[in-house]
């Protein structure tokens, strides 16, 4: 067997780590053995120590140490496992590594400090860290610029930001990486204001910037929603170069979106020659957080075209964009590629599932998936919660609620959590619960009620019709009330009839956001239900003379992957000789069951047959007939509406359903309506 020296069979283990390797670098460590026996050199052992801890292999690396003699381990010995300790995440096992060491009288160097520091970090023990920075400072190391930079780090992970600025301050030199971690830490600190000064201090000390500098003053520039002083960057980026570089073009483009500049974000984006992951993950985010859903869905589809491979946050976006559309076809084809992508058991993707499906009113889908999730967040169960809420289901959504509070759970509500039980409850018409969850919240959950909250407590104290008890709450909300507030106030008004209540919610929201035309129809309509013609007619004509108009009523549904929209009286469909059969025969069933058109709906001042007429040809309507003759039996009929559902329109549904036969599923802006047999899920509190 042919000998090799020390040196040669160290080049081995090294690049058994390159290519993660440990079959190779067993294979060194059985010739070290064999043809070494007792007589390995300590810098042997330093690189068998490497190769185990750097590949994750702790055990070996640990016994190799313990079988280097004492008066051979060395500084570098002990550095080399912690540093690879560290590396794949055993914080803990590093720390007692490293007390070990100081019981051989081992003093630590410039590069041991480093790993321990971010060990700490990691932790979050800052006592542990603060004995380092201590322990540095008697040695003198910590004046060394990158052991300095570890402990800044330390501090600002850890929460000490007084520290980590005097840390800071006192450093006698600063490289990039020092500068770097000020401007990140600032940054996810939530101080971006402080990342932008330091970003200026650097050019101006003659600092040259890096990626890591540019996509941290990036997310600096979109917290504070400085779109100047980002486009200035920009400038700087084309000019300095670096405008080609994919993870700068991504961080402008994350930037653009936060601004709102979807069409910027495209441009850069379109400019990216060589796309990867996140520049695809990025721009449909962007769609996403600007409410532009359907582009997000199309950049999805686009990307899995270009073989892009699908990652937890790409695919748990888009699940977020079929939840805003209704989209529950999609949503399922990509929950399929999430189950083929193996990240299904992700609890990001999890929780998009779960608020996919309930929002799309599958709530036996959301169930299915949140039962599936290997572990649950806050969030997972926010959205459970919600989407019981929005199907109306309020005895399941405070079991769930219940569920979460309890000891055997380690989820704590918030803000988000009691805005869903609230809600829940006022559209289940549990008054006394959500009376008693709402006066609790700030002495057993810590939480103070917000706007959120008094605007779901107005809406449920209206819903049962005492509306003048949600005035008095208004009254007494200890901030402004918001347009959530009024609108609610406003809406109980036009159902139980109280116009002069009704102006004073009205009055309050033309002030909030006076080119809302939702809120001027919501009052005409209000006063045109009590039969107050003339005041209808004036609040529409002040529309008319400040030129607001009135947003068009549609509904729609999908068939074969086609998206078919509604208006009222709509003719222009192609199939329309079919859809008005459709509804002549479900008028004269309806008829024949005991239905009678409510003409209040119609809300115009003109005879009792033209009234019958108008509400029978309202949007959600035509779309069910549509539905009727183009899916079917069997198959579930699914509506989208972008209004509320009329009373009138809704009772038609029931006695559809149960003369056709059909589930029909009916998405208005508030909730679902699932109707089955003659009833609906909402039992008929909406």
């Amino acid at each position: 067997m042919p000998f090799h020296a020390p040196d040669s069979l160290g080049t081995l283990l090294e690049t058994a780590v390159s290519t993660r390797s440990s079959s190779l670098g067993r294979v060194v460590h059985a010739y070290v053995i064999r043809t070494l026996a007792n007589l390995v050199p300590s810098t042997l052992s330093n690189y068998l120590i490497n190769m185990y801890s750097k590949l994750d292999l702790p055990n070996p690396a640990q016994l190799v140490l313990q079988l280097t003699p004492v008066r051979s381990r060395t500084v570098v010995s002990w550095t080399t496992l912690i540093s690879g300790l560290v590396q794949n995440g055993h914080f803990t096992s590093a720390l007692l590594h490293f007390t070990n060491m100081r019981r051989e009288c081992i003093s630590p160097n410039d590069f041991t400090f480093p790993c321990l520091f971010k060990a700490s970090s990691a932790l979050h023990i800052p006592v542990t860290g603060k004995q380092l920075h201590a322990l540095a400072l008697k040695s003198g190391q910590i004046y060394d610029v990158f052991v300095g930079c570890s402990a800044f780090d330390m501090y600002s992970k850890t929460g000490l930001k007084d520290n980590a600025d005097k840390m800071f301050d006192e450093m006698p030199e600063r490289n990039l990486a020092t500068w770097n971690a000020y401007i990140s830490n600032a940054v996810l600190g939530g101080r971006p204001k402080n990342a932008i000064d330091a970003f200026i201090k650097l050019r101006w000390t003659g600092g040259e910037p890096d990626l890591i500098t540019f996509c941290a003053f990036l997310n600096a520039c979109s917290d504070c929603s400085l779109l100047q002083l980002g486009r200035q960057l920009h400038g700087f980026l084309v000019r300095s170069g670096f405008d080609g570089n994919v993870s700068v073009c991504n961080g402008l483009v994350d930037f653009y979106g936060k601004c709102n500049e979807v069409g910027l974000a495209k441009m850069v984006f379109d400019g990216i020659i060589d796309k990867n992951d996140v520049s695809w993950c990025s721009m449909l985010a962007v769609y996403v957080q600007n409410y532009e859903e359907e582009n997000g869905c199309w950049m999805f589809l686009t990307a899995r075209r270009e073989g892009v491979e699908p990652k937890d946050f790409m695919i748990s976006s888009v699940l977020s964009a079929c939840a805003r559309i209704a989209g529950l076809e999609l949503g399922r084809s990509v929950h399929a590629v999430a189950v083929k992508a193996c990240v299904e058991g992700n609890i990001f993707v999890g929780s998009a599932l779960v608020d996919m499906y309930g929002k799309c009113g599958s709530i036996q889908d959301a169930e299915i998936a949140f039962n599936k999730m290997p572990e649950r967040n806050l969030v997972c169960w926010n959205a459970i919660i919600g989407g019981y809420a929005h199907q109306g289901h309020a005895d399941m959504a405070l079991a769930s609620f219940e569920e979460m509070t309890s000891v055997r759970c380690e989820a704590v509500p918030n803000y988000v959590t009691l805005v869903c039980v609230l809600s829940a409850c006022s559209r289940a018409g549990a008054v006394e619960k959500g009376m008693e969850i709402f006066d609790s919240m700030t002495l057993k959950y810590g939480i103070k009620p917000g706007a959120e909250h008094y605007a779901c407590v107005v809406d449920l104290l209206g819903r049962a019709g005492l509306v003048d008890r949600a005035y008095e709450i208004i009254k007494e909300m200890p901030m402004r009330p918001t347009i959530s507030v009024w609108g609610a106030l406003l809406n109980a008004c036009r159902v139980y009839g109280k116009p002069e209540l009704g102006s004073i919610a009205a009055n309050n929201l033309f002030k909030l956001d006076p080119n809302d035309s939702g809120n001027h129809v919501l009052l005409s309509n209000m006063f045109a239900a009590t039969g107050r013609w003339e005041e209808a007619d004036l609040v529409r004509k002040e529309m008319k003379d400040v030129g607001i108009k009135k947003g068009a009523g549609c509904s729609w549904i999908s068939v074969k992957n086609g998206v078919h929209i509604f208006q009222a009286k709509d003719t222009s469909h192609e199939r329309n000789t079919e859809i008005q059969a459709m509804l002549t025969k479900l008028r004269e069933e309806m008829k024949a069951a005991g239905y009678i058109p409510d003409t209040n709906f119609a809300l115009y001042d003109v005879e009792e047959e033209e009234k019958m007429t108008e509400v029978g040809h309202h949007s959600e309507k035509i779309a069910l007939a549509f539905g009727l003759i183009a899916i079917p039996p069997g198959v579930p009929i699914r509506i989208t509406k972008n209004l509320r559902i009329c009373g009138d329109c809704h009772s038609a549904f029931k006695f559809i359903s149960g003369i056709v036969g059909r589930e029909v599923i009916v998405r208005d802006n508030n909730r679902f309506h699932r109707f089955r047999d003659g009833y609906c899920s909402c039992s008929d509190y909406w």
